[in-house]
């Protein structure tokens, strides 16, 4: 694995914070992966107009299924996946190799949900009336902190 986390949006709806994910992906040195079905073709002018003129420096990976997604790595990657549903802060993870996210209206699939409960965890809020961060905000605090936590252990 790259010493900075790749990034896995799971049925990303939204073209303009699919960009803006782009974006930072190229920026950080992080591969982003999208898995289908996605809720806006590639060829979205607000995704390309999000990304601006970075797209040559993504690396990005598309894939049918999430399943598909695991098996192009040699070995099984770490992973966080984000949910509100989630009671243990982003802050208690140590180095991983995957952010995992859902879609901005349902977040991850139940399957996941399953299969993956212990490595769930949250960005916590702290107004009852807000029920969730913008996806492309979220993916930026978790990235952020994952390199923060390798560059300060060097």
């Amino acid at each position: 694995m790259k010493s900075f986390p790749h990034i896995c949006l799971v049925e990303p709806e939204i073209p303009q914070n699919t960009g803006a994910i782009a974006r930072l992906a190229a920026a950080t040195a992080c591969t982003l992966h999208l898995v289908k079905p996605l809720g806006f073709s590639l060829e979205d002018r607000y995704m390309k107009r999000a990304g601006l003129d970075y797209w040559p420096f993504l690396k990005l990976q598309i894939h049918e299924s999430f399943d598909e997604m695991l098996s192009t790595f040699p070995q099984k990657p770490t992973m966080a996946f984000f949910s509100t549903k989630s009671e243990k802060p982003y802050w208690d993870l140590a180095p991983i190799d995957m952010l995992v996210f859902g879609k901005e209206t349902a977040g991850l699939p139940d399957f996941i949900r399953e299969r993956y409960a212990e490595d769930f965890c949250t960005i916590p809020m702290y107004h009852s009336s807000v029920r969730s961060l913008n996806l492309a905000n979220s993916v930026s605090i978790a990235v952020y902190h994952q390199i923060q936590i390798r560059v300060c252990a060097q």
